[in-house]
């Protein structure tokens, strides 16, 4: 049984996939743990490649390819890396991005492939200099309303500071729900939660969907 239906197909292909421009690739990570939803990724991914010659995937034990996992800074599975054709422009999904979330996954193939976001300019300019290592955790569920906001925010960061030329940012959406022991690591009481980790260690949290300007602030906050 599909997990998008003929109409969907229809609106992705119109909507979101016309927009393409440079080829896309998933690098999916597989592992034994959190494995619940494994096949419904592996699935999903496979309709949305059907969906345009630009987008291709790739499907990658976790466990076994530690190499390509520590590549591409992947510490929990499963996960997927949104690539324009392998280059790397720290999109990250650690699990399914399913329910709200779908679209957001949509809307990242689009820029990642197009190779621009719709920042503002200060925007971009400030995170061109950014040179330390940022992670941006956002926890999600797939019934929440807001997350999609606070999930699209970190990975438009992250894909301007790589275009830049940089590789410091990495935008991580994680499904609550899917990983528990992390949830309960960050105190995740409400979604989406933000957390901001700078050189490996938090320095900033907040739950809600912020605006650009109040996200970059946040993140400046962080940096200091």
């Amino acid at each position: 049984m599909a997990l998008i239906s003929d109409g969907d197909k229809k609106i992705i292909k119109e909507e979101f996939f016309s927009k393409l421009i440079n080829p896309v690739r998933l690098l999916v990570f597989i592992g034994k743990d959190h494995c619940q939803y494994c096949d419904q990724l592996k699935q999903l991914v496979e309709e949305i490649s059907e969906l345009s010659n630009l987008v291709t995937y790739e499907l990658h034990d976790f466990d076994s390819e530690k190499e390509l996992a520590e590549k591409y800074r992947i510490n929990i599975a499963p996960a997927v890396v949104i690539t324009q054709g392998g280059k790397d422009l720290g999109v990250r999904y650690f699990g399914l991005p399913a329910g709200n979330e779908f679209g957001s996954f949509l809307e990242d193939i689009v820029d990642v492939s197009k190779g621009e976001t719709d920042l503002l300019e200060e925007t971009k300019e400030a995170l061109k200099g950014i040179n330390k290592d940022v992670q941006i955790y956002v926890f999600v569920t797939p019934t929440c309303p807001y997350c999609p906001m606070a999930v699209r925010m970190a990975h438009k960061f992250a894909i301007e500071h790589a275009l830049a030329g940089n590789d410091k940012i990495l935008g991580n959406m994680i499904e609550a729900i899917e990983f528990p022991e992390l949830a309960d690591q960050y105190g995740v009481m409400a979604v989406p939660k933000v957390v901001i980790k700078v050189d490996g260690e938090d320095k900033v949290s907040f739950e809600g969907a912020y605006p650009e300007k109040m996200f970059l602030e946040k993140l400046l906050e962080a940096l200091e």
